[in-house]
């Protein structure tokens, strides 16, 4: 599972109780809405959005997952195939999910 924190990498001093923070990803396609945590359109002119850090953890409860989450494909490259596929982390939308995968919305770890 993951939680989309409201934080910046330079607003976290101490790890976290149970999992790992992950920072340093970019939305590419969307943007982000820092205070509601969910994708929202993109700004005009600005290609990639730079994510705040991720709170990823395990968990053991099988729960049904909500309608409003968009899995989003992480990459390591711009250049989008099997190879440079990570995982999916599900971000928040009020929009299908639909919308965002044929807009073609993913998460990249390196934007040069």
């Amino acid at each position: 599972e993951n939680d989309v924190t409201k934080h910046m990498k330079e607003d976290i001093t101490t790890p976290p109780t149970e999992g790992v923070y992950i920072y340093g990803l970019y939305l590419d396609g969307c943007g982000w809405d820092r205070r509601n945590a969910r994708l929202i359109e993109p700004i005009p002119k600005v290609l990639f959005t730079p994510l705040p850090i991720v709170h990823v953890f395990a968990s053991n409860l099988d729960k049904p997952r909500n309608p409003n989450m968009y899995e989003c494909p992480v990459y390591k490259k711009q250049n989008r195939t099997d190879l440079t596929y990570i995982f999916s982390l599900l971000l928040k939308t009020n929009k299908s999910p639909d919308y965002w995968t044929l807009r073609g919305v993913a998460l990249l770890c390196d934007i040069k």
